[in-house]
């Protein structure tokens, strides 16, 4: 028998005995199910075995680690019902390529038509294997022995991602027969997925899964066609350069190609920032573009790369922040924790912004606010503008998208772009890289230079600002008149370099410790590569250093 700690009390089990059998004991006491837990201050899987001496707590799908366990585990029960089912019809490529909403979209390259027959057949594969229990076993397997498993397997994407790991060991999971490779821990068995539907969608499948929010309910899937059409739009480029997953990127680098492959993406966005310039001009009428996006998706230089687009068409564009509108720091209202909330559309001053614009689209003149930050307070220093008949406003903040924030300006007057870093490259075909990583590495980087703020800092303010894009952004996504997808398909390869020491910077026993952790996990994927062939106009400018524009 050995001694651990279970939440601060002291238990005695049986050596041999496991997270999970101790996690049994302990579920009458937690309202949702225990995924994972917290060993010694590390994060384990319930499979694996106690220590003596150990001091455990409990993760469960209500806690982003745990959530994101049960996603993966979901990922890899579909993948082996795909390959039971899909036996006669097998696809020549299957990607789990991004979130729309709260479910997955797969894409399926096959001879066959994926049909809503294909997504029944797939989703009742997936609840047999649920309902018995299959253990998702672990095997940490010398490196060239993974890459033989999986080029035996035809899993070209994993052989060419582990060509460049540093590392000896892989830990390769398998259900039963089935083997695949997951970055992130995983659930102990296959009866621990309860929850999920599956639907064809666009030539593939949607795999839809409970938040962390409500794990044990499931949300109708809500189409998003202009963020797919965005979204698909920038995969189907990545796959004409070569580039599906950070294994393809890798290789160009080594290749010497990467200097072509910045110029030709910083082009592609080019030509997109002057194709919704074009559209403005065409339309008429506009003297409004409402640009709004969640954190870090580089809207201050997508708004200065804009108005040179725009001045080449005859117009006078004019950049009007939206902080500027805050309300003094006095009337912010608060969050639940009784902290200001700069998020809400309470924290601006609606009114006045609605008085300033309404009066400047009649055509006269109109001093306009600065806020100051220190003071949290709004000033005036002679800042007036009045609108000509070529002059536009280009407005950047986060309820730009919102009708309730511009309610007194004619529709047709307005002009709305959602823009967000919208990452199209995978680990690999079945490790998605989710957007919200790439924009907090961007954070991350650029709080650090321009701000002195910690990666400690950045991660802890993540929760927050992640809620305020849930509630005050990405509703009124579907709204905008173009959408504008600001990530390159290099640009991680970049930031690692800035990121990984602010990430070490963190130690083992402060909370954000397990997030730094798995980021210098992802990033490690990457060959890391210098910032200083990126054009002065980049919009990775905007967070390493170096632009030409007062970002």
């Amino acid at each position: 028998m050995i001694n651990i700690g279970v939440n601060g009390v002291t238990k005695e089990y049986k050596e041999g005995t496991t997270y999970e059998q101790v996690a049994q004991d302990y579920q009458k006491d937690y309202e949702h199910k225990i995924a994972m837990v917290v060993a010694n201050g590390k994060f384990r899987e319930l499979s694996r075995e106690i220590g003596s001496g150990d001091e455990i707590s409990f993760l469960t799908y209500h806690e982003s680690a745990g959530h994101k366990a049960y996603v993966r585990t979901a990922t890899m029960i579909m993948m082996k019902a795909m390959n039971d089912v899909m036996v006669d019809d097998k696809p020549e490529k299957v990607k789990v390529e991004f979130a729309i909403g709260k479910g997955y979209y797969i894409s399926i390259v096959s001879k066959h038509e994926v049909t809503d027959e294909t997504a029944k057949r797939v989703e009742k594969r997936m609840r047999e294997i649920v309902e018995a229990h299959i253990p998702v076993q672990k095997q940490s397997l010398p490196k060239d022995d993974a890459i033989a498993l999986f080029a035996q397997a035809g899993m070209a994407d994993k052989v060419k991602l582990f060509r460049f790991r540093r590392g000896s060991i892989v830990n390769v999971y398998n259900i039963d027969d089935y083997y695949d490779y997951y970055y992130g821990y995983m659930l102990p068995d296959t009866g621990y997925v309860s929850y999920f539907s599956v639907e064809a969608y666009e030539g593939g499948l949607i795999l839809n899964l409970p938040d962390k929010k409500e794990p044990e309910e499931i949300s109708e899937f809500v189409p998003r066609e202009k963020l797919f059409r965005t979204l698909r739009q920038a995969d189907e480029w990545g796959s004409k350069m070569g580039i599906d997953t950070v294994g393809d990127l890798n290789c160009q680098i080594c290749e010497g190609k990467l200097n072509d492959l910045i110029l030709v993406q910083e082009a592609f966005q080019e030509r997109r920032i002057g194709e919704i310039a074009h559209e403005i001009s065409e339309r008429g009428g506009v003297k409004f573009v409402m640009i709004a996006g969640p954190s870090s998706s580089g809207k201050t230089t997508f708004s200065h790369r804009l108005s040179i687009q725009l001045r080449t068409h005859g117009l006078t564009p004019h950049p009007i922040a939206l902080d500027d509108y805050f309300v003094n720091r006095e009337d912010t209202p608060l969050d639940e924790n009784g902290d200001y909330n700069f998020e809400c559309l309470g924290a601006l001053d609606v009114e006045l912004f609605n008085h300033d614009m309404s009066l400047l689209l009649a055509g006269e003149e109109v001093e306009l606010p600065t806020f100051n930050f220190k003071t949290g307070h709004r000033e005036y220093k002679g800042n007036k503008k009045k609108l000509g008949p070529d002059d536009i406003l280009v407005i950047e903040g986060i309820h730009g998208l919102n009708d309730k924030l511009s309610y007194s300006l004619p529709n047709e007057s307005k002009f709305k772009i959602y823009i967000s870093a919208l990452t199209s490259l995978n680990v690999d075909e079945h490790n998605r890289i989710p957007t919200t990583d790439g924009r907090l590495l961007r954070r991350m980087v650029r709080d650090a230079r321009t701000r002195g703020s910690s990666a400690k800092r950045t991660i802890q303010m993540w929760p927050s600002v992640r809620r305020g894009e849930e509630e005050n952004i990405f509703p009124f996504q579907e709204s905008a008149d173009a959408f504008f997808n600001s990530a390159l398909i290099y640009e991680l390869a970049v930031l690692k370099q800035f990121a990984e020491p602010l990430l070490f910077s963190i130690e083992p026993d402060e909370p954000e410790y397990h997030e730094a952790k798995r980021l210098l996990k992802f990033l490690e994927y990457f060959l890391g590569v210098s910032s200083e062939h990126l054009p002065n106009n980049s919009i990775v400018r905007e967070f390493v250093g170096g632009s030409c524009f007062p970002v």
